[in-house]
């Protein structure tokens, strides 16, 4: 069983930025693809970005050109740099790690976007 934790989220101001961290209890971590996912109050979860094993990243066109998913292989750990945050990215915000048919998921970290 592989926990994955989420750090980094808080309160923030419009066109603030926030760092996530989601740091893997697996010492295999360089073979999963991650996902970070968010998901607002009466609203669906959404993926908001991937990075593969190889460093491909994909985003969602929402959060395009303000938010950089990266990876350290060497901290077992996966980043979310968010820039230019808005309202309507509020939301917790969850990391996934998936191998093969395995799909693991964090507890989750709330982001406000308020002034």
């Amino acid at each position: 069983q592989v926990q994955l934790v989420e750090s980094g989220g808080g309160l923030v101001q419009p066109g603030g930025s926030l760092r996530l961290s989601c740091a893997a209890s697996t010492s295999v971590f360089r073979f999963y693809d991650m996902d970070w996912y968010r998901q607002a109050p009466g609203n669906q979860r959404e993926l908001v970005a991937t990075i593969t094993t190889s460093g491909s990243r994909n985003y969602a066109d929402s959060v395009k050109g303000r938010f950089t998913v990266s990876r350290d292989n060497t901290k077992n750990t996966v980043y979310l740099q968010m820039n230019s945050l808005k309202p309507e990215d509020t939301a917790v915000y969850y990391c996934s790690g998936r191998l093969g048919l395995k799909n693991y998921w964090g507890q989750g970290t709330q982001v406000t976007v308020s002034s």
